[in-house]
């Protein structure tokens, strides 16, 4: 009773709100089915890591000793120390992935480069409104619409708003076909999205498909050395799958690590969301240029669309441009529906698809090189 009464005495109403952003988070989660696997550990860390005199932060052990929360040990130890799970997680995100609809179509690469601009737009409306460098260029990432990048950049650079940043990654991820759909269509005609796109996609040999993983490496490794975490463990996941001879640990990675390491994430970027740290202007203000750099990744990739359509004698329904961000698979199907909304004979996944997982790739390299350009201003 002493212990009851003591907790509800320092209750604060910061983090009453943060019970409700716990709720809201685990209602979209099994409600709307969004990103269920991370938002609901999320909402539920959130709550967790705001009780009074929580456990999961602050442990006395016998004797009097104090230690770290397993919480805070998990943030600690696979985030902050070595950024370990959110690398990991790229491992089963790679083997996940069919790169054949790229492979086939190379076009579609440019897709992905397109759908980033809305990273370096933001980046300049960060740092237009206050934040510093490091700040700036972490919020920014939110617009690659990958939850680990975000994760590993903020890390990386050391930014004092890592649970904002993931909470916004990831929200605006889940949110793709609300978002999407508004963004594409300020910058679309109905004629320009019901353009229909034949499919005749070049054979994809195996050996192709092995060696494209080992080059992407390779290649990143010079352009945006920064990159290589990611890109190289999401290559290795892709080998994995392309190999042939790894079908056990292929099924293995797509499914048991990375669902497992999704759930610590979810529940170990909770403690970047006590109250005292979330509950402030700050917060509302990324979200905000969250939202900005996800609606201007989607616009860019569509008006590069546009401008190649210029050029082109066979023209490219727009929206493929949209799909060129890294919310892999959901963005093609996003555009698929937007397309059969308008022209139910139209069938585009094949080539949203492609420039879908150009923008995985992409989005990794685009944060590996936002990482460069802040080191390197920064002496």
């Amino acid at each position: 009773m002493e212990f009851l009464l003591e907790g509800i005495l320092s209750l604060t109403w910061q983090q009453v709100v943060m019970y409700c952003v716990g709720i809201l988070l685990i209602w979209l989660a099994i409600k709307k089915e969004y990103e269920p696997s991370l938002l609901l550990p999320m909402g539920f860390g959130a709550i967790l890591v705001n009780l009074p005199l929580s456990g999961v932060l602050n442990q006395t052990l016998q004797g009097g000793i104090a230690s770290n929360g397993i919480i805070e040990w998990l943030f600690e130890v696979g985030i902050e120390a070595s950024e370990a799970m959110p690398i990991l997680l790229f491992i089963g995100i790679g083997a996940m992935i069919d790169f054949g609809p790229l492979l086939s179509q190379p076009l579609m690469f440019l897709f992905g480069a397109g759908a980033q601009f809305g990273i370096f737009a933001a980046l300049l409306l960060a740092a237009l409104l206050g934040f510093n460098l490091t700040d700036s260029a972490s919020i920014a990432i939110i617009g690659a619409a990958d939850g680990p990048t975000s994760i590993l950049v903020s890390q990386i650079l050391d930014s004092k708003y890592i649970g904002a940043i993931a909470v916004a990654a990831y929200s605006y991820m889940a949110l793709v076909p609300i978002v999407q759909p508004f963004a594409i269509k300020l910058v679309t005609t109905k004629k320009e999205r019901r353009i229909h796109m034949d499919y005749n996609p070049t054979s994809v040999s195996k050996s192709m498909r092995i060696a494209f993983p080992i080059v992407v490496t390779i290649i990143v490794g010079f352009v945006a050395p920064q990159s290589v975490a990611l890109v190289g463990f999401l290559m290795f996941g892709n080998l994995i799958r392309e190999c042939g001879v790894l079908g056990t640990l292929s099924d293995t990675a797509q499914n048991n690590l990375a669902n497992l390491i999704t759930l610590l994430l979810g529940i170990s970027i909770s403690f970047s969301m006590r109250a005292d740290q979330f509950v402030k202007l700050d917060t509302i203000m990324i979200m905000a240029i969250g939202l900005f750099a996800f609606v201007m990744d989607s616009i860019g990739g569509v008006l590069l669309a546009k401008f190649m359509n210029l050029f082109l004698k066979k023209k490219i329904n727009p929206m493929i441009g949209g799909a060129g961000i890294s919310a892999f698979p959901m963005s093609s199907r996003v555009v698929q529906k937007m397309a059969m909304e308008e022209d139910p004979s139209n069938v585009i996944l094949m080539h949203a698809a492609g420039a879908n997982v150009s923008g995985q790739i992409a989005s990794v390299i685009a944060g590996g090189m936002v990482i460069n350009l802040v080191t390197s201003l920064l002496g």
